[in-house]
């Protein structure tokens, strides 16, 4: 076969060639994945409010289904705060959290269809699937599995600006809601412990599956 009989590579899109080339660099990788650890406790540096509205501002660019948006948070930073929340922390957790210059308690809005109109407004007949007492247990479903997505972001995107996270579970859920969503309007999911993480606190890294163990190509 002579070179004018070769077939040509196919030539692929600008596109997929521009977002290709969007992948993260082994640095930011070992940022957000590879090199990041669970913070066990934190060291004494305060952090800054406007520090955790950036966090936020990149959180809240991930997605959600229906552009829902149900999490709520709430930003403890006083000692005031922490005395209510020790209040719900199993015992394990104490010390984690006192360390933490900000403990954030990520929620779910149960009421969250109220804002479907505005934050989906091509479609805001949207809203009628979540209302109604037929509809409660699918909704806070809804609101709880999306709300926990963007808990998620909310780490990511803290490691991504230096910082280190420690989540936790909430020991007494009951305690927490009533404490600080008395009107039940949202219920807590989980906890981040937000600072510099303390290093010396931190173990080996754990197993972990292999691909081939928990992904099923079909």
């Amino acid at each position: 076969m002579t070179t004018q009989d070769t077939p040509a590579e196919p030539v692929l899109p600008y596109a997929i060639i521009a977002k290709a080339a969007r992948a993260l660099d082994d640095r930011a990788l070992r940022t957000l994945f590879i090199d990041a650890r669970a913070a066990n406790g934190f060291l004494p540096q305060p952090i800054a409010p406007e520090l955790v509205e950036e966090i936020y501002r990149l959180s809240i660019l991930g997605m959600t289904a229906s552009n829902a948006l149900p999490m709520r948070l709430v930003i403890i930073n006083s000692v005031e705060g922490k005395e209510r929340l020790l209040r719900s922390t199993h015992a394990r957790n104490i010390e984690k959290t006192k360390s933490s210059p900000v403990t954030v308690i990520v929620a779910a809005d149960l009421r969250f269809h109220e804002h479907i109109r505005r934050l989906w407004p091509h479609a805001p007949e949207n809203a009628l699937r979540f209302q109604g007492a037929e509809n409660a247990a699918f909704a806070k479903q809804f609101a709880l599995t999306n709300a926990t997505l963007q808990g998620a972001y909310f780490m990511l995107a803290a490691r991504a600006l230096g910082l280190d996270v420690g989540p936790m579970g909430i020991y007494d859920k009951e305690s927490l809601d009533g404490e600080f969503f008395p009107d039940g309007q949202c219920t807590g999911i989980f906890l981040i412990g937000l600072g510099y993480g303390d290093d010396s606190k931190v173990g080996d890294r754990l197993p972990r599956f292999a691909f081939s163990e928990v992904a099923t190509f079909v």
